[in-house]
C-alpha cells in the first residue's frame, strides 16, 4: 500500500462523513484543514519497516489520527483557542455543545476502527492524553514547576500518542517483543521533541506558517520547557520579574517583548533547542537494531524533520 497523506486523507473523510450533518461537519473540520498525519504515518512505517501488511494496519492508523483530532477539538476548548491551522477552531465555528459532540464522535470512532490487538495500546495512551492535560492545566496556575514535572506532563499529553502509533504499528506487524519496545522508544522520544520543539515555535515561528498566534502559550500561561527552565536559571530581581509577567492574563506587546528578552537570556531557548536535539538522537538510536529498509530511512528523516521544522 501506498503510504501517503492523500490515502489518509481519503479514509479519514469516508470515515467521518454521516448524518447528523453538522456533527460529522464539526468533527471533520480540523482534519479537513490540512495537517501532517504523522501519528498514522509512523504507525504505517513502522508496521511495514517489519515487513507487515500495511493494509491490515490502516484503520488503525486512521483511528491514531481521530484520537489526536479529539484531543485538539477538547484542548481548543479549554484554552479558548480560536485558530487552529489558521482557520477557526470548532467551538467557534459550531458552538461548544457540538464540538464537544464532536470530539467525543472521534473518539469513539478511534476505538471502533482499532485492530483488536492493539486496542490496549490505544487505550493507554487515550488515559495519559486526560492525565497530562489536566496536569498542563494545574501547572498554568503555579508559579514555579520542575523540569521533571513538565517532562512528565509532555510524555503524557503528547509523547504517548507518538508512543502508540509506532507501537500499534510494530504489533500490527507480528514484531517480537524487542522490536515492538524499540518502536515505542522512537515514539516516545521523537514525541518529546516535537513538544519542546512545539514550544519554541510559539516563541520564534511565523504566525501563518505556525497556523496559530505566537506567544499563545505565554499569554495562557502554559509552564513550557522553555519557561520552567527560565524560572530555574534567572535570579532575583529578573525571576520575579519575569514570574509577575507571566502571571499577568492580559499582557500588553511591550511586556510580551520584555517576556521574550528574559526568556532569551536566561539561555532557556537555547536549552529546549539542545534538548529536543537529544530526544531526536535517542529516537534514532532506538533504530539500530531494526533492519534497514526504506521504511525505517522514512523514520529517520521523520526524526530529522521535527527539530528542522521552519521558525
Amino acid at each position: 500500500m501506498d503510504i501517503s497523506k492523500k490515502t489518509i486523507d481519503w479514509e479519514i473523510e469516508k470515515v467521518l462523513t454521516g448524518k447528523p450533518k453538522k456533527l460529522y461537519d464539526a468533527a471533520n473540520h480540523i482534519s479537513s484543514a490540512g495537517g501532517k498525519r504523522l501519528r498514522p504515518i509512523l504507525c504505517l512505517l513502522a508496521c511495514e519497516s517489519l515487513n507487515g501488511k500495511t493494509n491490515n494496519a490502516l484503520k488503525s492508523a486512521i483511528s491514531l489520527e481521530l484520537m489526536h483530532t479529539f484531543s485538539l477539538i477538547h484542548d481548543d476548548i479549554m484554552d479558548h483557542d480560536e485558530l487552529r491551522r489558521n482557520v477557526k477552531t470548532v467551538h467557534v465555528l459550531y458552538g461548544e455543545p457540538t464540538a464537544i459532540l464532536a470530539g467525543d464522535l472521534l473518539f469513539s470512532k478511534a476505538f471502533e476502527l482499532c485492530d483488536p490487538k492493539a486496542t490496549k495500546i490505544l487505550a493507554h495512551a487515550s488515559v495519559d492524553l486526560c492525565e497530562g492535560q489536566e496536569l498542563d492545566m494545574e501547572f498554568e496556575e503555579r508559579t514555579f514547576v520542575s523540569e521533571r514535572e513538565y517532562v512528565e506532563m509532555i510524555k503524557k499529553k503528547t509523547a504517548s500518542l507518538f508512543e502508540a502509533s509506532t507501537a500499534m504499528g510494530a504489533v500490527l506487524a507480528g514484531g517480537s517483543e524487542k522490536q515492538v519496545r524499540a518502536f515505542s522508544e522512537y515514539g516516545q522520544n521523537l514525541g518529546m521533541a516535537f513538544q519542546i520543539y512545539d514550544d519554541l515555535l510559539d516563541l520564534l515561528a511565523d504566525e501563518k506558517k505556525l497556523g496559530k498566534p505566537v506567544f499563545s502559550d505565554i499569554a495562557e500561561g502554559k509552564k513550557t520547557l522553555i519557561v520552567v527552565r527560565a524560572m530555574e536559571s534567572l535570579r532575583g530581581m529578573e525571576r520575579d520579574r519575569l514570574a509577575k509577567l507571566l502571571h499577568k492574563t492580559k499582557k500588553s506587546k511591550k511586556e510580551t517583548d520584555e517576556i521574550f528578552k528574559l526568556l532569551k537570556e536566561s539561555g532557556a531557548i537555547e536549552y529546549a533547542k539542545q534538548k529536543s536535539r537529544g530526544y531526536i538522537n535517542n529516537a534514532k538510536k532506538s533504530l539500530e537494531k531494526i533492519p534497514d529498509s526504506k521504511a525505517k530511512d522514512e523514520l529517520l528523516r521523520i526524526a530529522d524533520f521535527v527539530v528542522e521544522r521552519e521558525f
